[in-house]
């Protein structure tokens, strides 16, 4: 995210581009830069006559031009932001002359969350000529543990890897809401210590022993015992154990085993690479390599790809998801 971490540092230098083009399927960035700007360009006493936030479903395109050509009151710069402005897609071109030759004095913002823009559009170049075009994107689950790393890191905070991939586990990348969890640790939690699995269940919720992180790594490991363990705690709350979010996670693990099977060279720092973990995670990774050879591996997925099935109501002859999880743990052990 370099291109975000340039644009913040330049809003925070009081470097302003006179358009703010913000598009993409992930809201949070999009909202980090806007919300940034609303905040801090102008202070309060400023605010009253210089800045405005409209929103594209009753904005009209004459409405927007008008504004942004009208010069700020006892300030340097005026703010208008267009909030859900993916609802103007179709009158951006009435916006052409403006965005050829947009206002100094005005930095005029545009969320335009989970829509692409027509870039072949002479609006759009003009635009992209005379302002800031930040299209932002999702981050997926494999890069999750390393964002939410950094996120801290700028705040001043250090994590534990097994504490980052809790969160992932249960968040996923909904970055919002992880954003929000995390801002909930920062404010309980002191700076010097760093943030542990046990931190995650105090403040949290979710528990440091019974998790399908602690699944996948007791499956590695054949620890049959602390398997049946962890699957009655899920049977017991299921809710916060979904037996799709569990499917998927021992999907991913098996996966991950077959990609280290074809790999030459396994070591540390090859397999983390490859695989797409940290290296903390590589030493349990490879017990489990140990454990189930390539064919064990292969089988294992097809064992997990039936329960899914199964668990959607499909020749489950009525098992309880519990119970389905059961078998499939018992044939994949078995092997």
């Amino acid at each position: 995210m370099s291109d975000l971490k340039n644009i913040l540092t330049d809003l925070k230098n009081k470097k302003y581009a006179p358009i703010y083009f913000l598009h993409g399927d992930e809201p949070f960035f999009i909202d980090q830069i806007s919300d940034y700007i609303e905040d801090n360009v102008l202070d309060e006493s400023e605010k009253g006559f210089n800045q405005m936030v409209l929103y594209g479903k009753d904005v009209k395109v004459e409405e927007i031009v008008e504004a942004a050509k009208r010069f700020p009151m006892m300030a340097e710069y005026q703010v208008i932001i267009i909030k859900e402005a993916q609802h103007l897609a179709s009158k951006m071109a009435q916006m052409e002359s403006y965005m050829a030759n947009p206002s100094s004095s005005t930095i005029l913002v545009f969320n335009y969350k989970y829509k692409k823009p027509d870039g072949r559009t002479k609006v759009f170049k003009n635009i992209k000529k005379n302002g800031l075009v930040f299209e932002s994107k999702p981050i997926y689950d494999d890069r999750m543990p390393a964002w939410i790393t950094s996120h801290l890191k700028d705040r001043g905070y250090s994590i534990d890897p097994k504490a980052t991939q809790m969160l992932v586990e249960f968040i996923g990348n909904d970055l919002s809401r992880v954003s929000n969890e995390l801002d909930k640790l920062t404010i309980v939690h002191k700076k010097e210590l760093p943030i542990t699995p046990q931190v995650i269940e105090e403040n949290i919720g979710f528990s440091k022993d019974f998790n399908n992180f602690e699944l996948r790594k007791a499956i590695g490991s054949r620890d049959t015992v602390k398997v049946h363990r962890i699957i009655n705690y899920f049977a017991e709350n299921p809710k916060d154990n979904p037996i799709v979010l569990t499917t998927a996670q021992l999907h991913s693990f098996f996966v991950q085993l077959l990609k280290v099977h074809g790999l030459n060279d396994r070591s540390p720092k090859n397999v983390a690479r490859a695989v797409g973990i940290n290296p903390f995670f590589v030493n349990e990774l490879m017990v489990a390599v140990r454990n189930y050879p390539m064919k064990y591996c292969s089988r294992a997925i097809k064992l997990i790809l039936e329960m899914d099935v199964k668990s959607k109501g499909v020749g489950a002859h009525q098992l309880s998801q519990a119970d389905l999880l059961k078998e499939t743990m018992v044939k994949i052990m078995a092997a």
